[in-house]
């Protein structure tokens, strides 16, 4: 485990706006409580609380990964109607205590949806 810091910021901070994920003309995600985590040199990533997400269009798939810096990600495929993206969303079930603001939240890949609109 890794610790943010001057070489790797993480900053975490409530996002004012509403976010809101579509796939296939449906709201995957709707949120007025997302969290905006800042990475070193990466995008801005939107991170959703799980309850404001439809579940029922989720499926937790195989893959897994590490951040040594935020833990073990979990994957979720959507599926609405006859389309499907694969691993499109990722999940820090048990993160890391710097970054524990973001456990039971949702992070989706932006070229895996159609939409992640601040609002």
């Amino acid at each position: 485990m890794k610790q943010p810091g001057p070489d790797h910021p993480i900053a975490i901070e409530p996002n004012p706006k509403r976010v809101r994920v579509t796939f296939n003309g449906q709201v995957v995600a709707e949120s007025g409580r997302a969290l905006t985590l800042r990475e070193a040199s990466y995008p801005p990533v939107q991170y959703i609380p799980r309850e404001d997400a439809a579940m029922a269009l989720l499926q937790r798939t195989e893959r897994s990964t590490h951040c040594p810096y935020k833990g073990d990600a979990a994957y979720y495929s959507i599926e609405a109607g006859p389309r499907r993206a694969e691993n499109a969303i990722w999940s820090y079930e048990a993160p890391y205590p710097a970054v524990a603001a973001i456990a039971g939240h949702l992070a989706f890949y932006p070229d895996r949806v159609d939409a992640i609109e601040e609002l």
